[in-house]
């Protein structure tokens, strides 16, 4: 254990003439940008094996020299004499070692990458102006930067397949391909699915699936991700907007309990793609299709936009003061017996926290979430597919397992116990209350939205916001507290669901000094022990581990994925001891 928690040995490298001290172990390629000389590569990525066969990452070393004791020789400020070598060197697939010379801006090295710019632009298409790829493309940031305004070659391009479909969600132009094998590692390293290679030889290789095989497994547009060309892209996204019109916003996946951290690209509040962003705690640099592409819901034809109040046998369309005085109202008829409140896995702590509030006020016994299972992997995906089913438990105060008390509840309400119902974005179809029960309640409050069978009989419908629509924090399946970011308003009057529910709680006669997300925040930091000390700022990009799970140790430890990561940098540490 001692032996474990050892700090590896530092060596002493000399990084453009400046001596530096890193851990054993670091690539050289690291070593170089943590001192701030950045090397250019395009087959290196961090959390896969290095191959070494783009040459970008080329570079000067050299080795002590040494003297006739064997000894490094020792220059005039006492540091050893580097004997460089003649041949450049790459960067990425070899560990540093003690005395190592590097020269990243020597006239061999920046010769050496207009080299490999030229050959790589050889063959490639000047399609630019057409290219998904264009904005964040890695070859035309390194040609302008390493490369040369001309090209010597007068021969006919290589030409080569384009608009292959290699799945059902990526799509391939061959002609772009640097043949970089990024997308090959991922699939053999990652997501355990060797279905991709190379056919051919020379300028006519090409990048393939294997024969009876498509590139078809829950973790396909990762491989679109770490393409530093155009070569593979999203067919989902395909042609459908420039990236440097997009506006960023980091945020979380809420498709399972894992929490993955994202960024959500928009434009006219109209959401174009989602990719994943890294946070080594929770999903490295990766995040699965199922979520990635789980967010067209938001502009569905069924989205509720303006509130309604039961007006005979129809649903009017009331201002938001009407629909919150009326369900205040309707509330306020019955004791806490005769009303039950279903929450939902999918609501923000802010939400669950002003849930209970409402429920606290009113006397309510029956309060429950409804749960949501699904098949699970060992890389991401989670068997829980609602994303703050911790935060129901911590919040709520939930006694026992997630939907335990929705048959009691429904049969509360078949037997006419329960005659006032509150569906915060949940469908009360779905854990056993029939649509003509629904019909019967006196009081059937429902916050949802997109319209169903259920949202037609309630009394008053007040419309909510999307994931990517509000702010607010969320509690991971591991127990780490995450911030999720507005990146688009709501359509019609929609409104933020903590601002309805602080509403309720209003109207109902409680939730003074209320004025803002931070305000509930603070609240439940000064009453929940997880969340003492802590504000939506404080919370921070990274997330902050907040709740100890019983399956979980005192300490973090690494997931699945990462010991896969490890796993291949250990084998391709292997590698290079063998080459040398």
């Amino acid at each position: 254990m001692s032996e474990r928690a050892t700090a590896p040995p530092m060596f002493n490298v000399q990084i453009d003439g400046v001596w530096r001290q890193f851990p054993k172990g670091t690539r050289v390629i690291e070593a170089c940008e943590q001192a701030g000389s950045y090397v250019p590569h395009y087959c290196y990525h961090k959390k896969l094996s290095s191959p070494g066969n783009c040459r970008m990452c080329l570079i000067e070393m050299g080795m002590p020299k040494l003297g006739p004791d064997r000894k490094p020789e020792l220059g005039a400020d006492g540091k050893p004499v580097i004997n460089w070598m003649l041949r450049p060197q790459i960067s990425c697939a070899q560990d540093i070692a003690e005395g190592m010379g590097v020269r990243t801006n020597s006239p061999l090295a920046k010769e050496c990458q207009r080299g490999v710019m030229e050959f790589l632009l050889i063959n490639h298409p000047l399609d630019c102006p057409i290219c998904d790829q264009a904005g964040e493309c890695l070859l035309q940031e390194f040609s302008v930067e390493y490369g040369t305004a001309e090209s010597r070659f007068l021969e006919n391009k290589v030409k080569k397949p384009k608009n292959v479909v290699l799945g059902p969600r990526v799509t391939l132009d061959d002609e772009r391909c640097i043949l970089c094998s990024r997308c090959i590692r991922f699939c053999q390293e990652i997501a355990k699915d060797d279905v991709l290679g190379f056919v051919d030889r020379g300028s006519h290789t090409v990048l393939t699936a294997h024969p009876g095989k498509r590139l078809e497994n829950n973790y396909s547009l990762n491989t679109v991700d770490i393409c530093p060309v155009g070569a593979l892209t999203s067919s989902d996204f395909r042609f459908k907007m420039r990236v440097w019109f997009l506006k960023e916003t980091k945020s979380i996946c809420t498709s399972c309990a894992t929490g993955c951290n994202t960024l959500i690209g928009t434009r006219e509040d109209i959401i174009y793609r989602q990719t994943p962003r890294q946070n080594d705690a929770v999903n490295s640099c990766w995040m699965c299709d199922y979520g990635r592409l789980h967010f067209s819901y938001l502009e569905s034809e069924k989205r509720l936009l303006e509130p309604r109040i039961s007006s005979g046998e129809k649903l009017a369309a009331v201002n938001w003061k009407t629909a919150i005085t009326q369900a205040a109202l309707q509330l306020r008829q019955f004791s806490g017996w005769e009303i039950a409140v279903v929450a939902s896995g999918r609501m923000t702590n802010e939400e669950l926290w002003l849930t209970a509030q409402i429920a606290r006020l009113l006397g309510v016994q029956f309060i429950d979430i409804v749960p949501r299972t699904g098949p699970s992997d060992d890389i991401l995906l989670s068997a829980d597919r609602n994303p703050n089913s911790n935060g129901a438990r911590l919040l709520l105060q939930l006694a026992s397992e997630p939907g335990a008390k929705l048959p009691a509840l429904a049969e509360a309400a078949k037997s006419g116990q329960v005659k006032a119902l509150v569906a915060l974005g949940e469908n009360p179809l779905a854990f056993g209350i029939s649509t003509e029960q629904l019909a019967q309640l006196p009081a059937f409050i429902v916050m949802d939205i997109l319209s169903n069978v259920a949202t037609e009989h309630a009394t008053v419908l007040l419309p909510a916001s999307g994931f990517a629509e509000k702010r607010g924090s969320m509690i991971n399946g591991k127990g780490r507290l995450q911030r999720l970011n507005r990146a688009v308003r709501p359509p019609g009057t929609a409104r933020d669901d903590w601002e309805i529910l602080r509403d309720l709680l209003q109207a109902l006669g409680g939730g003074n000094a209320i004025y803002s997300i931070e305000d509930v925040f603070r609240q439940m930091s000064d009453a929940v022990p997880q969340f003492a000390g802590l504000s939506l700022s404080k919370i921070g990009d990274p997330g902050a581990h907040v709740m100890q799970l019983e399956e979980s140790p005192p300490t973090e430890k690494p997931s699945d994925e990462a010991k896969i990561e490890e796993g291949a940098s250990a084998q391709s540490q292997r590698r290079n001891e063998k080459s040398t």
